[in-house]
């Protein structure tokens, strides 16, 4: 990176504004990240990773490094985007350490081509995958106590209305549900207490948001009547990750975000004009966040108060304004909010929620004891939960806190992030003339998306890290083509003035993310034989099984061999291979491909997989181990021969 006076020159320079305005009206409201950063290492450390905190250089530039050996302080968990998948980072650091297929095919790690993922995936009637693509956009993690306990991930999928979960210890997708009667599912949540037994300190409910309003039922009819399309917000349970209930709403639903006593959820929306042209969405000065009381939800659907949409059995009940006009009974609090916001986030300390204007430079604090009273039917208009709407720039987006009482801002046109303080803010709103609200911004490069904080989604934010997911990155990278990396830049947030420390490349196209303390998260690195039931135990226990055209190999690898040197089939069988692999070192992976076939797949240290294809082509095809795995690993194969 060059020095910081030449930086700053270029972050000034008029050429750079000309180009944020003429870029500006391109696209209100991108959406990006990943991640980036170094950091300064401590010698000390017991745990042999760098530690978070900044250091002076000879030159005054703030340094960050992790040193070869050295392990990150943070997960960064970051969605992937149209790629469908989920990365991971090392934070500071900036290291690509994995990339989770969800939504993808995956021909490294085999996933949509083992029958094992193909089943979590979904598939028609006939084997095949049911969608291969995706869109990724916004991942949270499972709560205790309100902060994270790295047992699950949640990500949504935008493109085909989906929600998949990824375990903790694994970090891979186990679970992938389909929501029905949406498209968009764009903004989703994780409840962090359970809204009827507050006993129950974790989480139980997962929150999706659909962002296309459509027609109810979606089967051909009323395209033509916008009135009687809708939107419908849907709770899953964390456990089952089967559909709970569904709550129609009015309006297009964009982000989520929960409280911490577990009785709320949130979506800011646009479009609550319901329009199905660009024009009709923005002619409101006004759109909402709209307050979902869990509880009341739920009691509605144990009394029957709901209906079904389609061949859908999920109960849907409904919080549009015309059904709620008592708040002492409404299931929904609409709080009016400035104009086609994008991004809700929930405060540390569980007071506030603060929802992004986009097309307003204003950020509006919702004071959530003020939703309660509404609820109650002690408030009145429900825009007096507003306390703060403080203007800090143009197209704000995302908000992340320190737990300081200072929140951090994104803001797309101006190309910064702008820091302010909420106490302040609410100070000028209620008429003090001398609130400082706005601390400090530095500029990006360029046009932010998602922001977000080091731990900034929990009760316990560490106030050190803020990463910008930027949008743009011309001229900061070698040219590569038309299609642009995105740039991620980690600024430094633990003193009084925030510090651009580092920026890194970002695949197109990630969208939100979170850090997280690396010591929260548990990951196991083999796993255990006997929950796989179909596994290969032993050599002795590897063969072939014909049932007529259909055949089974089994067969188990230990470095540097399979278990059979070869095998015969048939032209026209249908074939499965089943692999396991016998090694119990850390780290021992092997892989199996089969040239012609489509056949790519691996099996962790003591891990089962298998796939099932039409054996349609005679002749000799090498099964060769594809990841690297020992000094022998070349001659690690085994002859497939199909005879006519």
């Amino acid at each position: 990176m060059s020095d910081r006076k030449s930086e700053d020159t270029k972050m000034n320079d008029p050429g750079r504004r000309k180009f944020l305005e003429t870029t500006a009206l391109a696209g209100l409201a991108g959406t990006s990240f990943g991640l980036a950063g170094c950091m300064k290492s401590d010698p000390a450390s017991s745990n042999g990773s760098a530690q978070a905190g900044p250091g002076t250089a000879a030159g005054g530039q703030t340094q960050y490094e992790v040193p070869p050996g050295k392990l990150d302080d943070y997960y960064l968990i970051s969605s992937g985007g149209h790629s469908g998948e989920v990365r991971i980072y090392g934070c500071p650091s900036g290291r690509t350490i994995k990339r989770i297929p969800v939504f993808n095919i995956d021909p490294m790690v085999g996933w949509g081509i083992t029958n094992e993922s193909k089943a979590i995936m979904g598939t028609l009637p006939d084997g095949q995958l049911k969608y291969w693509t995706g869109d990724t956009h916004h991942v949270h993690g499972s709560y205790t106590d309100g902060n994270y306990d790295g047992e699950y991930f949640w990500v949504n999928d935008k493109l085909h209305g989906r929600v998949a979960r990824i375990r903790g210890d694994t970090f891979e997708t186990d679970k992938i549900t389909e929501l029905p009667n949406i498209q968009g599912q764009h903004g989703l949540f994780t409840d962090k207490r359970d809204p009827v037994n507050p006993d129950i300190n974790h989480t139980t409910r997962v929150f999706a948001g659909a962002e296309f309003h459509i027609p109810l039922p979606n089967d051909g009819r009323d395209f033509d009547s916008p009135d009687k399309y809708g939107c419908l917000f849907s709770c899953l349970d964390a456990n089952t990750m089967e559909v709970r209930w569904q709550c129609q709403v009015d309006g297009n639903m964009d982000l989520v975000a929960t409280s911490y006593d577990g009785k709320y959820a949130a979506s800011n929306q646009y479009n609550t004009e319901n329009g199905v042209h660009y024009e009709e969405m923005m002619s409101a000065e006004h759109d909402a966040c709209v307050f979902f009381d869990i509880a009341r939800i739920e009691a509605a659907v144990a009394a029957g108060n709901f209906i079904t949409i389609g061949d859908s059995k999920v109960p849907v009940v409904d919080g549009r304004k015309s059904a709620n006009p008592d708040p002492r009974t409404a299931l929904t609090c609409y709080v009016p909010v400035p104009k086609n916001p994008h991004g809700v986030n929930a405060s540390p300390d569980g007071k506030y929620f603060v929802c992004s204007g986009k097309l307003s430079p204003t950020c509006s604090v919702i004071d959530l004891s003020l939703v309660e009273k509404w609820f109650a039917g002690e408030l009145g208009d429900p825009r007096n939960t507003v306390v703060a709407e403080p203007n800090l720039g143009l197209g704000p987006l995302h908000t992340g806190f320190d737990g300081r009482g200072n929140a951090y801002t994104t803001l797309f046109l101006d190309s910064k992030i702008v820091k302010w303080n909420v106490d302040a803010a609410i100070a000028e709103f209620a008429g003090d003339k001398d609130a400082k609200v706005i601390v400090d911004s530095v500029d990006v490069h360029y046009q932010p998306g998602h922001g977000y904080t080091s731990m900034g989604e929990t009760k316990n934010p560490d106030g050190k890290f803020f990463n910008s997911g930027n949008k743009f990155s011309k001229d900061r990278f070698l040219p590569v083509g038309p299609l642009h990396v995105e740039t991620e830049q980690l600024i430094d947030i633990s003193g009084e003035k925030m510090a651009l420390i580092h920026d890194h490349t970002a695949y197109p196209e990630p969208h939100d993310a979170i850090i997280v303390s690396a010591n929260l998260i548990k990951t196991r690195q083999v796993y255990d034989l006997d929950e796989f039931p179909d596994a290969t135990k032993s050599e002795q226990d590897s063969g072939i099984e014909r049932n007529g055209n259909r055949v089974h190999i089994r067969l188990v690898s230990r470095a540097p061999a399979y278990s059979l040197r070869e095998f015969t089939v048939k032209k026209g069988d249908i074939v499965t291979i089943t692999l396991t692999n016998l090694d119990k070192v850390e780290d021992l992976t092997h892989g199996f491909g089969i040239p012609k076939y489509n056949i790519s797949f691996i099996v962790n240290p003591q891990e089962t997989k298998s796939v099932t294809f039409t054996a349609d082509k005679p002749g000799v095809y090498w099964c060769y181990c594809t990841h690297f795995c020992h000094a022998l690993h070349l001659e690690m194969r085994s002859r497939m021969i199909v005879q006519e």
